[in-house]
C-alpha cells in the first residue's frame, strides 16, 4: 500500500474535511508511536529479574529513540502533505486550515540530527546529566532521549488541539433534536 504524497489525492466535494480528517488520523498515529514506545519502556520493568541494567537501560533508551523519531517522521510528513495539499485549495479554504498550518509555523521541529547534537541542546544534556548523577550513569541517555520524546508529545499536544478547532468550525451546526439526544 502507497502512501499519498498530499492530502488530496483526487478532488473532493469537501477538500477542508478531508484534509482535516487525514491529519487527525495521522496525529493519532504519531501518539500511538509515543504511547508504543512509552509501553514497552514501562513493561521492560517486567525483563529486570533477568537482564542486567547494562543491558536493559541501553535497550530502554533505543526504545525511546525510536518511538521519537518515528514520531518525529510522522511530523515532518504531516508538514510536507499539508504544504503540498494547500497549493492545490482555494484562498477560503486555506483560511480555515490556517489553525493548522501555523501550528507547523510556530513549532517547528529540528531534523533529528539536531535533536541528538548534545552541544545544540545543552539543557536537555544538563538535565540528563544531572539525572545521571542523581539515580545512576547508566540513566543519561534514557533521560536524554526521553526529553525528545516529551518534546515530541507537545508538539502533538498542540497539533492536535488545533485540529479539534478546525474540526468544530467546520463541524455542521447540530439540529434541535440531536441536542436533545443527548
Amino acid at each position: 500500500m502507497s502512501k499519498a504524497k498530499h492530502y488530496l489525492p483526487e478532488p473532493s466535494d469537501d477538500p477542508v474535511a478531508t484534509i482535516v480528517e487525514a491529519i487527525d488520523k495521522d496525529v493519532e498515529r504519531g501518539e500511538d508511536i509515543l504511547m508504543l514506545g512509552l509501553g514497552v519502556v514501562m513493561l521492560s520493568s517486567t525483563l529486570a529479574p533477568v537482564a542486567p541494567p547494562t543491558v536493559l537501560l541501553p535497550l530502554v533508551a533505543l526504545t525511546f529513540a525510536i518511538s521519537s523519531g518515528c514520531a518525529r517522521n510522522n511530523y515532518h510528513n504531516m508538514e510536507r502533505k499539508l504544504k503540498e495539499a494547500m497549493l492545490q485549495l482555494e484562498r477560503g479554504d486555506k483560511a480555515i486550515l490556517r489553525p493548522i498550518a501555523a501550528v507547523f509555523a510556530e513549532q517547528p521541529m529540528p531534523p533529528l540530527v539536531d535533536s541528538y547534537n548534545l552541544l545544540k541542546n545543552l539543557k536537555r544534556t544538563w538535565k540528563s546529566v544531572l539525572g545521571g548523577i542523581i539515580i545512576n550513569p547508566l540513566w543519561m541517555p534514557i533521560f536524554y532521549v526521553m526529553g525528545i520524546q516529551i518534546v515530541e508529545e507537545k508538539n502533538l499536544g498542540i497539533l492536535n488541539r488545533a485540529v479539534c478547532g478546525v474540526e468544530q468550525k467546520i463541524a455542521p451546526p447540530a439540529t434541535a433534536y440531536e441536542e436533545e439526544q443527548v
